[in-house]
């Protein structure tokens, strides 16, 4: 459901379990975003948009711009 998710940490060559660290939470709940069965909050969310520097729009699919707004 979240393609990105799973690109992005990709690319950033993380494991599931480097990010979900990273995030403060467990494998299996990281895993769970990333397969869309459980929705992102918010604040995990923000927390990606700035550790990859992109925006949350690009995150959910909702632009193919990965540019952050400015703030």
């Amino acid at each position: 459901m979240y393609p990105r998710l799973r690109d992005l940490r990709e690319d950033h060559d993380l494991t599931q379990t480097k990010l979900a660290k990273i995030l403060g939470m467990s494998q299996t709940g990281y895993s769970k975003y990333e397969t869309g069965e459980n929705d992102v909050p918010t604040a995990i969310l923000i927390k990606l948009a700035r550790y990859y520097n992109t925006s949350i729009d690009f995150l959910l699919g909702q632009t193919d711009c990965p540019r952050r707004y400015d703030e």
